[in-house]
């Protein structure tokens, strides 16, 4: 490409991605906390794409006026056009402008192994009452502190559902250590009183007790504790479909 086919695709990716950071379409690729270098990043792209687009018209002002100065005659020139196809490359920055991919769900969740890992440590649980605790932070204490302080309380957690081969439901929320490409499943499986019928990659919010109970991952041999459940019902799909709470 010449130099303004080149600004104006790095105008178009710059304004993707600033179109990305300003709304929650850039959930959908990085976790939370990278929003910033995302909206630094459209910034820098369409300040090189103009600084760009500046240089080659001031040298092609200058280029003209210097031949016209000097009565050059350069004849009929060989004009070198670039290949129409390559603009098919601004295709795929239009579709992260206007289609946003789904968040990974159960397929993957369950054709890769359990994530989770034991946390440097536990924020303290209050002494008594509900408890209201991220997926990530229950499978953690349930694992490994062996339901420390989790015993007889009651206890809200949400993910999607994800069937096994068997057709046994677990709870899972995938867990970004940066982008969507990293993206593993930390999985807790349900027992007790869980709805007859349910749909993988629907959104539940489960409450339930702790149980000793535990199974290992068919994937890669990795703990999954047990939520006993007593009560469940839909939610909608949450502002950020990634657990943000992992910090292994």
């Amino acid at each position: 490409m010449n130099r303004q086919a080149q600004s104006a695709v790095l105008f178009v990716l710059g304004a993707a991605l600033l179109h990305a950071g300003l709304t929650d379409l850039y959930l959908r690729y990085v976790k939370a906390g990278l929003r910033p270098l995302v909206l630094a990043a459209g910034v820098v792209l369409i300040a090189t794409a103009l600084a760009t687009a500046w240089y080659e018209w001031r040298h092609k002002d200058h280029g003209e006026g210097h031949g016209e100065a000097h009565g050059e005659d350069h004849g009929e020139g060989h004009v070198h056009r670039e290949p129409r196809v390559s603009w098919l490359l601004v295709l795929p920055l239009f579709a992260l402008i206007l289609v946003a991919p789904p968040a990974l769900g159960s397929y993957s969740a369950m054709r890769t192994g359990t994530a989770l890992q034991q946390a440097y440590g536990y924020q303290k649980l209050p002494a008594s009452g509900p408890l209201r605790l991220g997926l990530a932070d229950y499978a953690g204490r349930a694992v490994y502190e062996h339901g420390r302080g989790l015993g007889g309380r009651q206890i809200s957690i949400t993910g999607f559902v994800a069937l096994d081969r068997s057709g046994a439901p677990y709870l899972v929320r995938m867990a970004l250590n940066c982008c969507a490409a990293d993206a593993q499943p930390v999985k807790v499986a349900l027992a007790g009183q869980v709805p007859p019928v349910l749909k993988p990659d629907g959104w539940l919010q489960v409450t339930g007790t702790y149980t000793a109970k535990r199974t290992k991952d068919s994937v890669n041999g990795g703990p999954i504790p047990y939520l006993q459940v007593t009560q469940a019902k839909p939610v909608p799909t949450p502002h950020d479909p990634y657990d943000e709470t992992w910090n292994n």
